[in-house]
């Protein structure tokens, strides 16, 4: 059992570094992706261990492989963008401001409706969840939570209270983003806390029943932040300039 657990934070050790080297351009024409032998010298692993990294790097999108052609890194129209870990290695690799309006943008696509379906079907388990939420951003007005955990766990909460069980999936893909996403939003308005005032009302539309009310309430919010993104981006291709 400890050799198992062993091997796979080696795994998850080598599938981080490489994913991150990745997508950070460290590979390309003049520098290919390593072979086999030279990756286990590097990261001292056994084959199978590396080849489980390279066989999840692949399901990522992020490599190709084929028997006698070796390795090689995808381009990124290649990459999986919905997995929370290319994700947050794109975030953390350069602050894009496009790659957040882009996502800010499904947001306000997904999250307004994910909003309405809570108010329609939430039991009473999902509107404590929502509650509670709320409860934590009040706690962390005090001091006594964490402003960027409580924030997501509203957006969270929302999510899964919708009972759709496709948008309850965007939970981890939402986070990684909300961690970035917020604290750039907050930076940009000149505070460190997100507006209570403001997600209450999408929780007390929720809790009352009122879908539409709940949707208009997240629509606003979400949009607030996609206008803070864009006019703190730099110059954009010509879909992003305003009429």
């Amino acid at each position: 059992m400890i050799a198992r657990a062993l091997g796979q934070n080696l795994t998850s050790s080598i599938v981080q570094d490489l994913g991150v080297a990745i997508v950070t351009g460290t590979y390309s024409d003049r520098n290919p992706f390593p072979v086999e032998a030279q990756l286990c010298r590097q990261y001292g692993a056994s084959r199978t261990a590396l080849r489980e990294a390279v066989k999840m790097l692949t399901a990522k999108g992020l490599l190709g492989a084929r028997p006698r052609q070796g390795t090689w890194v995808q381009p990124e129209s290649k990459w999986n963008l919905l997995d929370p870990d290319i994700l947050g290695w794109l975030l953390e690799r350069k602050f894009s401001p496009t790659l957040l309006t882009e996502f800010t943008e499904v947001r306000l696509a997904i999250e307004p409706l994910a909003a309405a379906l809570a108010a329609r079907a939430a039991g009473p388990e999902d509107k404590q969840a929502v509650r509670d939420a709320i409860e934590r951003m009040r706690a962390a007005e005090r001091g006594e939570d964490d402003p960027l955990a409580s924030d997501i766990a509203f957006h969270v909460a929302v999510l899964r209270a919708s009972r759709n069980r496709f948008y309850a999936q965007l939970t981890e893909l939402t986070s990684t983003a909300l961690r970035f996403s917020i604290r750039t939003t907050n930076r940009y308005k000149g505070v460190k806390l997100a507006s209570v005032a403001d997600h209450k009302r999408v929780a007390d539309a929720i809790i009352a029943g009122r879908p539409a009310a709940a949707a208009e309430a997240m629509r606003k919010m979400i949009q607030e932040a996609l206008d803070l993104i864009v006019d703190h981006e730099e110059p954009a291709p010509p879909r992003r300039r305003r009429s």
